[in-house]
């Protein structure tokens, strides 16, 4: 497989931010791929995810929002994170002209890929991923977070715990209903908002990662993403 090709994406109001390309050979289809509010693109399950997708055929762009690329501890403004998603989004543009694109990301970045996408389409973009949408804090369960969704008509796929106390399950499952067709939720026994899993359930951090790339990739390929 071929290494992670380290990048520049101009941002305006910002400067530059760092990015890694994985494209494998062959590819059929690029993810844009945006982190969490806690760790930026290098994080051992964004680097995870990354090459586990790139094994099922599907090539990722990694990005730093500009606050992770300054080593500040607060998430960017949602207009400037939203920038960044569109900078980005175009960037994989220029890089992978000929694959399909999918955005959303880890957490914080999934909320502002959908957010983007709900405010004007993303170019290009033929459907939105969201590995542990952050539908509520912990321990403040509302659905608020996800008003906005209703205005995005692509598909959405929203893979999730069912231990994860920022999207609880009761309150996750009528969101997607609502949604309709365009929403796809396949939930993660027993993990949680960062996809571990009790050592009880039988299963480790390999496992779940084969989980959610294969259930990406099969997604993907319900969007007319095959390989030829």
């Amino acid at each position: 497989m071929n290494a992670s090709r380290p990048l520049s994406i101009p941002v305006a109001g910002a400067g530059p931010v760092s990015a890694l390309l994985l494209a494998p050979p062959q590819a059929r289809a690029c993810f844009v791929f945006a982190h969490g509010a806690g760790a930026g693109m290098t994080h051992t399950f964004m680097n995870d995810a990354a090459e586990s997708l790139a094994r099922r055929g599907v090539a990722t762009l990694r990005f730093q929002f500009p606050y992770m690329e300054k080593g500040s501890k607060r998430p960017d403004p949602p207009a400037l994170a939203q920038a960044t998603v569109r900078a980005a989004v175009a960037e994989a543009a220029r890089l992978c002209p000929a694959l399909p694109l999918i955005a959303g990301g880890k957490s914080f970045g999934a909320r502002m890929t959908s957010q983007a996408q709900s405010a004007l389409p993303l170019p290009g973009v033929a459907g939105l991923a969201f590995l542990g949408f952050p539908l509520h804090p912990a321990g403040k369960p509302s659905v608020a977070r996800a008003d906005h969704l209703d205005g995005v008509a692509l598909p959405m796929l929203f893979l999730q715990g069912t231990r994860d106390k920022l999207a609880e399950t009761e309150l996750l499952e009528p969101v997607v209903k609502r949604l309709g067709r365009r929403a796809t939720l396949h939930l993660i026994a027993q993990a949680d908002h960062a996809f571990h899993v009790p050592a009880r359930s039988g299963r480790d951090d390999l496992a779940v990662m084969d989980e959610l790339t294969q259930t990406f990739a099969s997604w993907a390929d319900g969007l007319g993403v095959r390989d030829s």
